[in-house]
């Protein structure tokens, strides 16, 4: 590998640092024992935490020590978020969605060797801690008028809602933890998205405090938005999970494949671990002939077999190309075909009727008689197989696992049917 900075700053990780010729010797002279924070405010992490996990285990292949903090004290508190006050959620509820994350962020990262990975939790040394210590200790060392200045802080002061002080508190969480694990485990970087600039800095500036001998950093990476001003990691059902019962593994490759050709470059850079060249290929491929989508098809592999597993990129990849032709459809597993049925237009029915009424219903053609001529002009199926007369009805043994029928018009819109009997 290159230098590390020099790789990041390629792929666009590269945002913020403290010092950025400092913080490039210290990572050059390593191996630098660095963390990374995620918050459990939901069940799952979604894939916007990619970008966070990808660096780390990109760090840690470089040959730095990564830190993998999962908070179950600041996930009670949540960091202010730039519109409302969070709803807080029970403790015990937290500390279930600890393990949770912790689960999904462990396959990502190496727990042997010189530069094993560390799961931690900042409930360690925040449980026993009393209030009267957290303001001595702690909170000596902040100046309000310092943390006023803060981003997240200052947009909600400017609301109507304002912000609690709970949530005002949360940098102070948050300095708190790169102290404690610099004085636990030598650690001197912090990495985190560019929007916790704040946050970074926070911890920086409570160690120079209390440890003034010490050189630590903050690394902030970009944040990822789409082309069309959309916030990234978003599908038009809602936030893209990386829990396969929150997101099926379906939707998660679809997601990655429908990325828009303007952005797929960028996203692949970031988050993919080829090499410069074979990227650049792909970036030339997507400039000459974007309509084979090889670079979506690379990285939505890529990151399914990351996240899901080989065999279960596999699954979706065959049932991806079964449902435009290019495959068997009763050869895929009854849970892959679900998932992938779900993301179609689909209607449910108690019985079996004529195909030209179900490509109606469906809403493949405006009218019987739009899908009438459908089927008389050739570009009507029913499970790939086209459809022969105008008058014909599906037969129960064309039920994939007793349930769905796929309907086809022409070569690229579908629809599923669900027989409910």
């Amino acid at each position: 590998m290159t230098d590390i900075v020099d790789e990041l700053k390629w792929r666009g990780l590269f945002a913020l640092s403290t010092d950025e010729d400092a913080l490039r010797k210290t990572l050059a002279d390593g191996p630098v024992t660095f963390y990374c924070g995620f918050d459990p405010t939901a069940a799952s992490l979604h894939v916007g935490h990619l970008v966070q996990v990808l660096t780390v285990r990109r760090l840690q292949l470089a040959g730095h020590r990564p830190l993998a903090l999962v908070g179950g004290a600041t996930g009670q508190i949540g960091d202010p978020r730039p519109t409302a006050e969070r709803t807080l959620n029970d403790p015990e509820t937290v500390a279930n969605w600890v393990g949770r994350l912790r689960a999904q962020i462990e396959p990502f990262l190496s727990f042997e060797g010189e530069n094993a990975a560390v799961m931690v939790n900042n409930l360690d040394w925040t449980a026993g801690l009393s209030a009267i210590e957290f303001l001595r200790d702690i909170g000596k060392h902040f100046r309000v008028n310092k943390m006023l200045t803060k981003e997240s802080v200052a947009r909600r002061l400017e609301s109507e809602q304002g912000i609690s002080y709970t949530e005002f508190s949360y940098q102070l969480l948050q300095g708190m933890d790169f102290l404690e694990l610099y004085r636990r485990y030598g650690c001197t970087l912090q990495q985190g998205g560019s929007d916790q600039w704040g946050n970074l800095t926070a911890g920086i500036d409570l160690i120079h405090r209390l440890e003034p001998a010490a050189s630590v950093h903050a690394l902030g990476t970009p944040l990822m938005v789409k082309a069309d001003g959309t916030k990234f990691g978003k599908s038009e059902s809602g936030a893209v999970w990386l829990d396969a019962e929150m997101t099926t593994p379906y939707a998660f490759y679809q997601f990655w494949l429908n990325v828009d050709d303007r952005d797929v470059s960028t996203y692949n850079r970031i988050l993919s671990f080829k090499s410069r060249a074979e990227l650049e290929e792909l970036e030339q491929l997507t400039e000459e002939r974007p309509q084979a989508r090889a670079a979506q098809r690379s990285l939505a592999e890529e990151l399914t077999t990351l996240v899901h597993g080989a065999e279960q990129c596999a699954a979706v990849v065959a049932a991806s190309k079964a449902l435009f032709g290019q495959g068997d459809l009763a050869g895929l597993d009854e849970r892959t075909l679900g998932a992938a049925l779900s993301e179609l237009p689909h209607v449910q029915v108690d019985a079996l009727v004529p195909v030209v009424d179900l490509l109606a219903e469906t809403g493949l053609v405006p009218s019987k008689s739009a899908a009438r001529r459908a089927v008389k002009e050739g570009g009507a199926y029913v499970n790939n197989v086209k459809v022969a007369g105008e008058d014909a009805v599906p037969a129960a043994e064309d039920l994939l696992h007793g349930r769905w029928l796929v309907l086809r018009r022409g070569k690229k819109n579908l629809a599923a049917v669900e027989v409910r009997s």
